[in-house]
């Protein structure tokens, strides 16, 4: 029980680190514009010397023209960023629940640490999945067609890895769990 618990911390550990470095930094996408790389993030794209707010707006209005910024706040990134952070809350929570079932706190005896643990990191993945698909979508059917030489970058690829670490983080506490559980159903009998 005890080394699926301490996989399952190490393991959402390296992934909520991965969440912040992925939703804080600006290496989403690299493209190339007007002879120059540029790149961009959930909160901002940079040009050569200089990064700037995401501001744009993206689409078109359904009788032509395009949306005015008034109108279109670009939703796609505030879902990405709020999926993203939804997920470090998520993750974060789950650790501190992982660490009290771990060392067997005393508090909160009305509910079982090691399932909640893990179906918080199944929650982070879950938000964190949610949150690559809606950029991906954006981006490939968006960007790539605007921009020739585009492709993801670290940063998105970490965000990647994440899904991947909180998802063994949930089973790992799953197998603590059940673990935890079979000797006490047993014994009932």
């Amino acid at each position: 029980m005890y080394s699926f618990m301490g996989g399952g911390l190490f393991c959402a550990g390296v992934g909520n680190i991965l969440l912040i470095v992925s939703t804080a930094t600006d290496y989403w996408m690299q493209y190339r514009h007007s002879s120059n790389y540029m790149h961009q993030g959930l909160w901002r794209y940079c040009v050569p010397g200089k990064c700037m707010t995401h501001t744009d707006s993206i689409g078109e209005r359904r009788g032509g023209g395009s949306i005015p910024k008034h109108e279109h706040k670009q939703s796609y990134w505030d879902a990405t960023r709020a999926f993203m952070i939804l997920s470090l809350l998520a993750c974060f929570i789950g650790i501190v629940i992982g660490v009290m079932a771990f060392i067997h706190y005393s508090s909160f005896d009305g509910f079982d640490k090691t399932f909640a643990a893990g179906i918080l990191f199944f929650i982070s993945c879950f938000f964190v999945l949610l949150a690559m698909a809606v950029y991906t979508g954006v981006t490939v059917n968006y960007y790539g067609k605007r921009y020739g030489s585009w492709r993801f970058s670290w940063s998105y690829i970490m965000g990647w890895v994440a899904v991947v670490l909180t998802f063994f983080s949930g089973i790992f506490y799953m197998c603590a769990y059940r673990m935890h559980e079979c000797p006490r159903n047993s014994n009932s009998r």
